[in-house]
């Protein structure tokens, strides 16, 4: 299979498909529910909705997302036909229909129906000691990424220092200020330090680790579950209807930052978490992630 061919089929896949984790996710959600109260029958619709888009190979939602690929690519590799392919995928999606015509030139208004534009979709390379190439996507619909947004601490209005205490207090006030907004049970990808676009760039990629994946640092796996636990207390549930889950997920990075800076960013995903990937060996053999 040629890569843009292999591309296409996994952002067929990844729009039409939630990963194994986040379908287990919303299932042990609803089972936690009342029957028949908003929540129960909001995450029943979402689950069936979820099967029905497999089967039928349609998109999850209307809204296909921002799509971005994360690239990890044998040393000395050129990117520029990697990229390229994308592009190609993208139209090829879209033409599919797979993808909706769903980018919009934002001075004048129009519509670009093939989905392709300067930045978009986004490509992230990584350049390692390896001999295969594997590629993961995510695709961010506007709604949660709407609801993503940026700390600076300390910040006197909300109480939180710069300290671990200060971003569990960002965390749950973004959660608090989404509310059913961005289509939850959401993701929170966090990132803590770096500069302001690096902090929002860390914090997205968190959103590509599985539910079950904790943070290698102890006292950040120790605040993803506490947040978790403690936004699940909130009541928000999902859509905003009320309920005992509000998250399905907390993946929290960190970089290096600045004296003067101490930023907290929060990538915030919906329920639909479309993300896939796919492995190429050196011989072109292909395994989906």
């Amino acid at each position: 299979m040629k890569l843009t061919e292999t591309l296409t089929e996994l952002i067929r896949r990844t729009t039409s498909d939630l990963p194994a984790d986040i379908k287990l996710a919303l299932s042990l959600a609803a089972e936690k529910e009342s029957p028949g109260s908003h929540a129960k029958m909001m995450l029943d619709t979402v689950i069936q909705n979820t099967e029905l888009a497999r089967q039928e190979s349609t998109p999850l939602c209307q809204d296909t997302g921002t799509l971005t690929f994360y690239w990890r690519v044998p040393a000395g590799t050129d990117t520029a036909p990697l990229q390229l392919a994308a592009e190609e995928a993208v139209r090829q999606a879209t033409e599919n229909g797979w993808l909706r015509k769903n980018t919009i030139e934002s001075v004048s208004g129009t519509s670009i129906d093939i989905n392709v534009a300067q930045g978009t979709p986004g490509c992230f390379f990584n350049q390692e000691q390896r001999s295969d190439l594997e590629v993961r996507l995510l695709q961010k619909g506007g709604g949660c990424e709407n609801m993503s947004c940026q700390f600076t601490l300390p910040d006197s209005e909300l109480g939180a220092g710069r300290d671990l205490k200060g971003v569990r207090i960002c965390l749950l006030k973004a959660v608090h200020n989404a509310q059913g907004f961005g289509c939850s049970p959401g993701v929170l990808g966090v990132c803590i330090g770096s500069d302001r676009a690096g902090s929002y760039k860390v914090a997205k990629e968190q959103l590509m680790r599985s539910l079950d994946d904790s943070s290698s640092k102890p006292e950040l796996a120790a605040l993803e579950n506490q947040v978790l636990d403690e936004a699940n207390q909130l009541g928000i549930g999902p859509m905003g209807m009320g309920g005992k889950t509000t998250l399905l997920g907390v993946k929290i990075g960190e970089r290096a930052r600045l004296p003067a800076s101490y930023f907290v960013s929060v990538a915030y995903m919906c329920w639909a978490c479309r993300r896939g990937g796919v492995r190429i060996a050196i011989d072109q053999s292909v395994t989906w992630l």
